[in-house]
């Protein structure tokens, strides 16, 4: 009993993280959950990742701005077969935010 216990609390717990993963493909790409979905499918498969690892990969980048470059272009091929869609690059957003850093405010 308590190692179905702790197998349906993994299920529960790696449902959760693909889902989040799955939300961060349908924000970037602007597509379906479904199709959201499938490209977490075909990024798991062509990097050789179970699944899981991978969405707990895309939640991290989410927060870190950190992606293995494997996986980055694997993201990358998917979504232009899903539409085309640019990753954000982590070295624009630090340039982006020093320049806005300086700025000063109207008023």
């Amino acid at each position: 009993m308590q190692e179905e216990i702790c197998q349906l609390k993994e299920a529960v717990s790696s449902h959760a993280v693909v889902d989040q993963a799955i939300g961060i493909v349908v924000g970037l790409a602007r597509v379906t959950p479904e199709a959201g979905w499938r490209v977490l499918v075909e990024v798991s498969q062509h990097t050789n990742t179970k699944l899981r690892l991978l969405a707990e990969t895309l939640v991290h980048w989410g927060g870190t701005g950190v992606l293995p470059p494997g996986v980055r272009a694997a993201l990358e091929d998917a979504l232009d077969r899903h539409g085309p869609t640019r990753l954000p690059d982590p070295r624009e957003s630090a340039a982006a935010s020093s320049g806005r850093e300086g700025a000063e405010e109207p008023g």
